[in-house]
């Protein structure tokens, strides 16, 4: 398994173990769009690494964003809640992963905004984490 492909799975344990979030979603937690989804739901949206060496360690800083997406008619309300819980269970959540070794995990950034149809409210968090390869 790759590193990315480790803090991915942490992270899908995590919101999929997180009560607050479970009461919001059920379990539906997707690694990509699901046409046939009932929202609300989250999905793993893009990803990217940036080294980040120091000495004689090898690191990376990874960005993953999580997607929320909600067809409410309560305006952005129920995509706020569900963000806000996804930044509750990830926001300095410390575990290791199975490979690598988390230094830090950090939310960054949490934004909610109407998606083009005008219906669904889309969710956006960003996710940074620390790692030691």
């Amino acid at each position: 398994m790759s590193v990315s492909n480790a803090l991915q799975t942490l992270i899908y344990q995590r919101l999929m173990a997180y009560p607050a979030l479970v009461a919001l979603i059920g379990g539906r937690v997707y690694d990509g769009p699901r046409a046939t989804a009932l929202a609300p739901y989250v999905t793993f949206g893009a990803s990217d690494y940036v080294e980040d060496d120091v000495d004689c360690i090898i690191g990376r800083v990874e960005t993953i964003q999580i997607d929320v997406w909600s067809v409410a008619d309560d305006g952005k309300r129920e995509c706020k809640a569900i963000t806000d819980a996804v930044k509750n269970a990830l926001h300095l959540y410390a575990a290791e992963p199975t490979e690598g070794a988390l230094v830090q995990m950090r939310v960054v950034l949490v934004r909610v905004m109407d998606d083009p149809d005008m219906i669904t409210k889309h969710g956006v968090v960003q996710v940074e984490m620390m790692v030691e390869e």
